[in-house]
């Protein structure tokens, strides 16, 4: 009795986590009174300052400030803001070559982390509107001022980009990362109809300097808190869909496992930090909208794990010909995604090894994130995953 209701409590949260929780969305967005859109006046668009924080870039910086500068948005309200976080490699030498087009260099004697240099920027913000954004990605021409016409709202306090993961075709990628940003972003388009984001993304998000201006410990994602900030401060947070960041993919399993167990650590430090977020009496709507995106998301893996241990107790106690189908389906699983691990760099990785082998590492890397977080050994200083540019 008690394996059969494990058995279909993981399964119920996993069909509520991803499939369930969206659907929920979509009516709660379908009965909310749309509020009329307000557009920035082309006459009297803000100051913002992009700002962009950078360890060691020297390979991706210039391109990054390329696509910024080539943006459709006047260049006499655009301050562009580089942040190197003591960088070696020539990073600082490579954006001191654009001061004369307007981009400002700060660097830090010593390393703080993202959220470090970030803290750091916020005394060199210029502008009304603070833009983040990655020295690995490239912005679309149009983002920045559709992130801006976001802002127009006087009731929006972030506008988030749209995160599209691209690949040079010549490069070995995590070809499963295409889908889960993808759904990532779906996620978050019915999340804004239902009354605001409760993440923005890293790679381009945009934010009222009013909000910006706080200090957040090294440790924690800005981009995760700044969201929850907002809220708390009767704020929306948006995705825009129109406002585009293209985002390389990773270019192993390896590195996006890295990628995942840094991000998720930091974001489960980030929101202990902001657990009023969790609040019914805050906000009931907003906390179910934490809990069900994140919390459920954080507690599938361990789920799932009791679920495999049921399913092998229940294999081995029944002889049950199905049970034993359902273990061996696992298992596949396990199999495929280990073999996607250890998968040669010049051989072809077909998708269906690809997607298994992302979700399942993924999956592990939440364990292995609550280990650490659990051990009080979240990282303020980060390694930035070394992507191949797509121009």
């Amino acid at each position: 009795m008690l394996i059969g209701v494990a058995l279909l409590a993981t399964l119920a949260l996993g069909v509520y986590t991803y499939l369930g929780y969206p659907l929920a969305l979509v009516l709660v967005g379908a009965m909310r009174r749309r509020r009329p859109q307000r557009t920035a006046d082309e006459r009297s668009l803000p100051l913002i300052t992009v700002a962009v924080a950078v360890h060691n870039g020297a390979a991706e910086i210039a391109g990054a400030l390329d696509a910024i500068l080539a943006a459709d948005y006047p260049a006499e309200l655009r301050h562009v803001l580089v942040v190197s976080d003591a960088s070696n490699d020539g990073t600082d030498m490579i954006v001191r070559g654009y001061a004369g087009r307007g981009v400002e260099l700060l660097r830090l004697p010593a390393r703080r982390g993202k959220t470090g240099a970030e803290n750091a920027g916020r005394a060199h913000v210029r502008g009304d509107i603070v833009v983040n954004t990655d020295g690995g990605v490239r912005i679309d021409a149009q983002a920045l001022r559709r992130l801006v016409r976001a802002l127009a709202d006087p009731f929006v306090g972030v506008a988030s980009g749209r995160d599209v993961s691209v690949a040079d075709p010549a490069v070995r990628t995590t070809s499963g990362e295409r889908g889960y940003v993808g759904y990532e972003m779906w996620v978050r388009d019915l999340e804004t109809r239902a009354g605001g984001i409760v993440g923005a993304s890293g790679c381009l998000y945009a934010i009222r300097t009013v909000l910006h201006d706080r200090l957040v410990p090294e440790n924690l994602s800005r981009d995760f808190s700044a969201a929850l900030d907002a809220r708390r401060r009767n704020f929306r947070a948006v995705s825009v869909p129109d406002a585009v960041c293209y985002v390389p993919r990773s270019g192993s399993l390896h590195e996006e496992y890295r990628r995942k167990v840094r991000t998720i650590a930091r974001g489960i430090a980030t929101l202990a930090w902001e657990r009023w977020a969790l609040d019914p009496f805050h906000s009931p709507l907003f906390a179910w909208m934490v809990f069900s995106h994140k919390i459920c998301r954080w507690l599938l893996p361990a789920a799932g794990v009791l679920g495999l241990l049921a399913l092998l107790v229940l294999a081995i106690s029944s002889g049950s010909g199905a049970a034993w189908t359902a273990l061996a389906a696992a298992g596949v699983v396990l199999l495929l995604a280990a073999a996607a691990w250890q998968w040669p760099a010049d051989w072809p990785q077909p998708r269906w090894i690809a997607w298994p082998a992302f979700v399942v590492w993924g999956n592990v890397a939440v364990l292995h994130a609550m280990m650490r977080v659990w051990r009080g050994t979240t990282q303020a200083v980060w390694e930035p995953t070394r992507r191949t540019a797509v121009s």
